[in-house]
């Protein structure tokens, strides 16, 4: 039978368990309208069964190529929008019954966080440093006094080396790297118990990425929160993650201990992508993936997303799609074949 839950690190109660997750947007196959995407039976496939757990002080990596629906699970799982089907377990309880527009002032935002991908976009224009940091404090934990305020805001500046001077300046008063320390503030200002990073550095400066990643792994050493972090680059997710998750076309195809994955990857697709990092010891020869990735629109159930681009591709995985089914405790892998190459 296929194994349906990913490796737990601990017997601990999972800190977020996500189950059977999906998300299908409607395609208007008319003029771009509104009711045309409505009543369109044609679905584009962004999260399709999603299966995952987090622990308690966990570091998770999710990767994968652009378009493959990580920006999806993550807004799905951080309750943005809502999904298809699926249930999202955070902290022993069933978020998912939560409105997406009540979560924001729900009790589980506060343990709850996210760090965006664009920071000059995700920082309101109009509010200093000071504002944006003790935003989510004065939204929800409103009994905060102003002295409370400042001296938090100041905690928080020394926390991420912000230096003081700047919590009275604008966004556009900012370098890449202060935006940067200003949103990973912003997010940790309630101490929540996940922080969920959607490609943190990826807008900066490769100096001013390694600075970032650095003070991210500090402060989980010193925060104690679990982590999911989403990256296209694999050397970060290994710098900062215990357990990788590797995504294409909706489907998770690969899990394991970081180490694993990188000198031990099973799936075709994990190991081009590892195989692409250069000088990469465990993976001297470049594996390439031929032709186009299969359309995410009505995807067949039957044939698995990487056939046709696969080397290892044959009738089996045009009738039969792999599910995760576990190597061993720690490693699962989606495919018929692995470890073939």
């Amino acid at each position: 039978m296929p194994n349906k839950t990913l490796n737990k690190p601990s017997n601990e109660t999972p800190l977020l368990q996500v189950s059977d997750l999906t998300k299908h947007f409607p395609v208007g196959s008319g003029p771009a309208s509104w009711l045309s995407r409505q009543h369109s039976s044609r679905q584009l496939h962004a999260v399709d069964g999603i299966t995952l757990s987090i622990q308690p002080g966990e570091s998770v990596g999710l990767v994968g190529e652009s378009g493959c629906g990580k920006s999806t699970l993550i807004r799905l799982i951080a309750r943005l929008i809502e999904p298809t089907s699926g249930k999202v377990i955070f902290n022993n309880a069933s978020i998912g019954q939560i409105p997406v527009g009540m979560f924001s002032r729900s009790p589980y935002r506060a343990d709850l966080q996210m760090v965006f991908q664009d920071h000059s976009d995700s920082l309101n224009p109009r509010f200093t440093a000071f504002d944006t940091i003790t935003e989510p404090i004065k939204r929800l934990s409103p009994s905060h006094t102003k002295p409370q305020l400042k001296q938090r805001a100041a905690e928080l500046a020394q926390l991420v080396g912000l230096p003081s001077e700047l919590l009275s300046r604008f966004p556009h008063q900012l370098s890449g790297g202060q935006k940067a320390r200003v949103g990973i503030a912003r997010a940790i200002a309630l101490n929540p118990k996940l922080l969920i990073l959607d490609e943190p550095t990826s807008a900066l400066d490769v100096s001013v990425q390694a600075i970032i990643l650095h003070l991210l792994k500090d402060l989980k050493q010193q925060l104690n929160m679990s982590y999911l972090f989403i990256s296209h680059d694999l050397n970060v997710v290994r710098l900062l993650c215990d357990r990788i998750l590797v995504m294409y076309l909706g489907k998770l195809v690969e899990t394991g201990p970081t180490d694993t994955i990188f000198n031990h990857p099973q799936h075709p697709y994990t190991q081009a992508l590892v195989s692409a990092i250069p000088s990469f010891a465990a993976m001297p020869q470049r594996i390439s993936l031929t032709g186009e990735p299969r359309s995410p629109i009505n995807p067949s159930p039957h044939i698995c997303r990487l056939y046709g681009r696969c080397p290892k591709g044959d009738d089996r995985c045009q009738q039969v799609q792999p599910e995760l089914r576990s190597i061993n405790d720690s490693h699962q892998v989606a495919c018929h074949y692995p470890d073939t190459l």
